[in-house]
């Protein structure tokens, strides 16, 4: 399974997320601690906000560890929210299209497990999406399917809601081709301004999802970052337990602003 990354607070170096910690994104790239994948090497991307409307994306097919682009570019891209993510491919292609996190407009979108029997409901699913959003696809992946599905569920509206149509959709297409294989997920979703982020399985058991309130790196002016960010991620930085929370099953998070809530959740039927 992929492991990924959410980061908002105060404007960090994405190198203090990426590559630093002890159990740094990079690291779990290569030798994930929660994940019966150990290794996530199958291409991997950055989503970031900065002073533009829309975020910066950069993705790639190189193993995280192994591309020194990622590492220049986390050493002088600072950002008060992004995304990372290195992605183990559950029968897809390596290839840019289908490395996450993955834009539109404002929004970044960024997921980690699988839509069981995603082979024989693709087509089904596809024609679920508005034809107005159908085009700007590239990739082939259930992750890339999910977000359109979820733009084309009201997501500008109401994310929330968005997620709840959205799994109930493609739980009641599964329901109808007869698919017995599970649908887990997490899932981490932003507009910019909260980052969102969705723990939920059909069988109860969903990939690990943790948060904490982190204090990485430095601000641009030297000083020590207050402690008020919130990272939102696969599995911990560290060994400290007491920085992380695991989060439940069927649990959405909403976080921005050193806070975080959250709420039981249930897909609409």
């Amino acid at each position: 399974m992929c492991r990924w990354l959410a980061y908002t607070g105060r404007p960090i170096h994405l190198t203090d997320a990426l590559f630093k910690p002890e159990n740094s994104l990079i690291r779990q790239s290569q030798c994930a601690r929660w994940s019966a994948n150990a290794t996530n090497g199958d291409g991997f991307g950055v989503g970031w906000y900065g002073d533009q409307a829309t975020p910066g994306l950069f993705r790639d097919v190189l193993p995280a560890w192994n591309d020194e682009n990622l590492r220049s570019l986390a050493e002088q891209i600072q950002s008060g929210l992004f995304f990372a993510h290195v992605r183990a491919s559950t029968g897809t292609a390596t290839s840019r299209t289908n490395c996450h996190p993955f834009r539109h407009g404002r929004f970044l979108f960024m997921h980690n497990g699988a839509i069981g029997g995603f082979d024989s409901l693709r087509r089904e699913l596809d024609l679920a999406i508005e034809p107005r959003l159908y085009g700007e696809r590239r990739g082939t992946t259930d992750s890339e399917t999910f977000f359109y599905l979820l733009l084309s569920n009201g997501l500008e509206a109401d994310m929330a809601r968005a997620f709840r149509r959205t799994i109930g959709l493609v739980e009641g297409a599964m329901a109808k081709a007869g698919v017995n294989d599970p649908f887990r997920m997490t899932a981490a979703l932003t507009d910019g301004e909260q980052v969102m982020a969705l723990r939920y399985s059909s069988d109860g058991r969903s990939p690990t999802l943790f948060y904490g309130h982190a204090s990485l790196g430095a601000s641009g002016n030297g000083r020590a970052p207050d402690g008020t960010a919130t990272v939102i991620l696969s599995e911990p930085l560290d060994r400290e337990s007491g920085n992380w929370v695991e989060v439940p099953e069927a649990r959405i998070l909403v976080a921005g602003g050193g806070a975080i809530m959250t709420a039981a959740f249930e897909p609409a039927r």
